[in-house]
């Protein structure tokens, strides 16, 4: 366990990993020269469950709906399939049966691996430490490749997109003569394009990972004053409750933005105005 707040704090920024070193498998002290070929375990585990969970509980609505009177998590259901519904609709120029569906499974993904920041942060390591691991990170929104892995799929959409409605001819020249229409000037709109495409997954990663982070390195320096005496830690759990419930906000507003801009980015693939 950690000894200093330095230590804690870094110890709770720190992943579970796992890499191959000199054909065999090592974790997180031994991978500091494993570069590339590094597993960050505990981000893939909780991501994967929590959209797992998500599929499950959603086809089990979608199999037991009834046209009466509907449960309370139907209610629920169906009030975000028509909510996100309408967002596309306003927001997509098109139509197309895999937005919809995208958008909606993005938002609920998104949301979910963001609310488990609010669950505490000392909780979950604390078990996993007990059965022998000695770092877990439990939201995989705080992990920069978690957020990258999301945003390059959208990226990898937005070409199919350009490519399904504009055909890679369209494609060619839309990164060739736009914005100007000069055959002349054809380096100068290949290089904007191509920044401005690259631009679209950084953005979207740095900025989904960027808030997560700082609200999680907030709930654990409000932990730290738990061990720093009564008055202290008395007024941080006054501080960790009121920062949970403004980081509710945070948690669906980052969720929302990731996904409006995915509806917008291939509403603007898909769009041959020009």
């Amino acid at each position: 366990m950690a000894d200093t707040p330095q230590e804690y704090i870094q110890h709770h920024l720190t992943n579970a990993k796992v890499c191959l070193v000199d054909g065999g498998i090592a974790t997180n002290k031994g991978c500091y020269d494993a570069g590339f070929w590094t597993l960050h375990w505990d981000s893939l585990l909780v991501s994967v469950t929590l959209g797992a969970l998500f599929l499950w509980l959603f086809y089990r609505v979608g199999k037991n709906a009834t046209t009466g009177v509907p449960g309370k998590f139907q209610c629920f259901v169906e009030i975000m399939v028509e909510q996100v519904d309408e967002i596309c609709k306003n927001a997509f120029h098109g139509r197309d049966k895999l937005v919809a569906p995208l958008a909606l499974t993005l938002f609920t993904w998104i949301f979910l691996m963001n609310l488990m920041d609010l669950v505490p942060v000392d909780f979950i390591p604390h078990l996993m430490g007990v059965a022998g691991f000695e770092y877990f990170k439990l939201v995989p929104t705080v992990d920069l490749n978690i957020t990258l892995a999301l945003a390059l799929g959208v990226l990898v959409l937005t070409i199919t997109y350009y490519i399904k409605y504009k055909g890679f001819k369209g494609f060619v020249k839309e990164f060739t003569l736009h914005p100007i229409n000069n055959k002349a000037l054809i380096p100068f709109n290949l290089v904007l394009e191509t920044v401005s495409l690259l631009a679209k997954p950084v953005s979207l990663s740095l900025r989904l990972y960027g808030n997560m982070y700082s609200g999680e390195l907030i709930f654990i320096l409000i932990a730290v004053t738990y061990s720093a005496g009564v008055v202290l830690g008395g007024l941080g759990v006054i501080a960790h409750i009121i920062w949970a419930i403004f980081h509710i906000l945070v948690i669906v507003l980052q969720a929302f933005i990731f996904t409006m801009l995915t509806i917008v980015y291939l509403s603007m693939a898909s769009n041959d105005s020009h």
